[in-house]
C-alpha cells in the first residue's frame, strides 16, 4: 500500500525545505544518508537541526560542503553523475527530470541554448544533494501520490549573478507556468527554482488539499527567519487505501455563451483559467440567437477559486453575464505509479474502479518532455508507458487495466 504526500507551500518551497519537511514527517535519517551514499559524491556532510520558524517547530537540513565542484556543471555532466550512481532507476530518472526542467527554465529565462546552461547554483554539492535527496525521500516514504497547494512565491526583488531581478525570478516564473502561484508575506524570495522544479516533477496535482487520512505532519525550515512570519514548508503524510470509496467534492460550475470572440483567444483564456486554479475547462459549439454559431465556455472550480475565474472571464472575453451552478463531483481515488521507459520515467495515474478493474493513463507532461527530448512521436511514448505499466502488474491483473483515467 502506498502513501499520499501533500505539500502545503504557504511560505514557498526550496530544496532544503523539502528535505526538512520529509524528515520531520517520518523519513528515516539513516535511510536518507545511506541512500545518498549511492550517489557516490564526497566532500559533504548532512546535518539536521530542530529550529523554530515563527511559532512553528521545524527541521532544518543543512548540507555542509567540505569540497565542492571546481566549476559550474553542465547538464550533460549532471546526467553522467546520476547515470554512474547506484541509485534506483526511478530516483535516477526523476532526479534527471528535475535538472532537465531547471535547464529548460534557465534556457528560456536567459535566452541561451540548453546545452550552454551552466548551473551556477544547482551545480554545486549542496543543491545537488537537495534535489536528489528530495526525490529519494519521497521514494523511501513509498509516496505513490504527491499533491501540492498553490505556491507562495514571495514579492520584492533579489540580487543574483544576473543582477537585480524581480520576485519571482525569471527561472521560477518559467517553471511556474500552468500551476497556481501567489504572493503573500514578507518582501523576499520564498520559492526557489530548485524547489519549484522538484514539485513540478513530483506532484501530479496542484490545488486545494484533497481529502486524505493524515498520519503525520512535518515542517521543513527555510534559511531565513523573518520576524512575524513562519518560513517553513508543511507536508502531510497519509496512507493510501485501495478500498477507499468514491470521494465527493463540492464544486462550482461556471458557464457563459460567446458568439463574438475571436477563436484565437480561446487558448489564452483556457490557460489563464487553469492558472488561477480551474479544475476543468471545456468549449461546446452551439447555435445561438439569430442563428449565430457560438460556444458555451464551461469552467469547473472550487468555491475559493470562483472569484479569480470570474475575473479572468470578464477581463479576457466579451461576455456580459456568467451563470454559476453548485455541483457535486464524484472522483475515484488515484495514485501515482512511476514507470521507467526507454526515454525516461513516466508517472502513471491509476484509479481503482472496483471489481478488480482499474484505469491507468500516462502523465501527459512527462510524455511530452520525453517526446521533445528524444524526437519520438508523443503517441509512441504514451503507448510505451502504458505497456511498461501493464508488464509490471501481476499476471492475474494485466487484463483488468483500461487505458485512460
Amino acid at each position: 500500500m502506498g502513501r499520499h504526500l501533500h505539500f502545503d507551500c504557504f511560505s514557498g518551497v526550496s530544496g532544503d525545505m523539502v528535505l526538512g519537511a520529509l524528515v520531520s514527517a517520518g523519513l528515516s535519517w539513516t535511510d536518507l544518508i545511506n541512500g545518498l551514499k549511492r550517489l557516490q559524491l564526497s566532500g559533504y556532510q548532512l546535518r539536521k537541526r530542530e529550529v523554530h520558524r515563527g511559532a512553528l517547530p521545524a527541521i532544518k537540513v543543512d548540507v555542509i560542503v567540505q569540497q565542492g565542484f571546481q566549476r559550474p556543471l553542465t547538464l550533460s555532466r549532471i546526467r553522467k553523475i546520476l547515470a554512474d550512481s547506484t541509485l534506483s532507476g526511478p530516483v535516477k530518472e526523476r532526479s534527471r527530470s528535475v535538472f532537465d526542467r531547471l535547464a529548460e527554465a534557465e534556457s528560456l529565462a536567459h535566452r541561451v541554448d540548453v546545452k550552454d546552461v551552466h548551473f551556477h547554483e544547482v551545480g554545486v554539492v549542496d543543491s545537488f544533494i537537495d534535489v536528489v535527496g528530495g526525490v529519494l525521500g519521497c521514494y523511501l516514504l513509498n509516496a505513490t501520490r504527491i499533491t501540492s497547494s498553490p505556491i507562495n512565491v514571495g514579492a520584492g526583488s533579489i540580487q543574483t549573478s544576473h543582477g537585480l531581478l524581480p520576485i519571482p525570478g525569471p527561472a521560477v516564473a518559467v517553471l511556474a507556468k500552468g500551476i497556481p502561484i501567489y504572493a503573500a508575506g514578507p518582501r523576499s524570495e520564498l520559492a526557489t527554482p530548485t524547489g519549484v522544479a522538484l514539485l513540478r516533477t513530483l506532484a501530479s496535482e496542484f490545488g486545494p488539499m484533497p481529502a486524505m487520512k493524515s498520519v503525520a505532519v512535518g515542517y521543513g525550515a527555510g534559511d531565513h527567519n523573518p520576524d512575524g512570519w513562519p518560513n517553513a514548508l508543511r507536508v502531510f503524510l497519509g496512507e493510501e487505501s485501495l478500498s477507499e470509496t468514491n470521494q465527493t467534492e463540492r464544486m462550482i460550475q461556471i458557464e457563459t455563451n460567446l458568439d463574438d470572440l475571436s477563436p484565437q483567444t480561446y487558448e489564452y483564456v483556457m490557460e489563464q483559467l487553469f492558472q488561477v486554479g480551474a479544475v476543468d475547462v471545456a468549449l461546446t459549439p452551439v447555435v445561438m440567437k439569430k442563428s449565430r454559431p457560438g460556444v458555451v465556455l464551461s469552467c469547473l472550480t472550487t468555491e475559493d477559486e470562483t472569484d479569480a475565474a470570474l475575473e479572468v472571464l470578464f477581463q479576457e472575453t466579451t461576455t456580459l453575464g456568467i451563470r454559476l451552478h453548485e455541483v457535486h463531483r464524484h472522483v475515484l481515488p488515484r495514485r501515482i505509479v512511476p514507470v521507467t521507459t526507454s526515454g525516461g520515467v513516466v508517472r502513471m495515474k491509476v484509479a481503482e474502479v472496483g471489481a478488480g478493474w482499474e484505469k491507468a493513463a500516462p502523465e501527459y507532461e512527462d510524455c511530452k518532455a520525453i517526446a521533445k527530448r528524444t524526437g519520438r512521436p508523443l503517441k509512441t511514448v504514451m503507448e510505451e508507458a502504458l505497456r511498461t505499466y501493464r508488464r509490471g502488474l501481476p499476471k492475474n491483473r494485466t487484463g483488468n487495466v483500461r487505458g485512460g483515467a
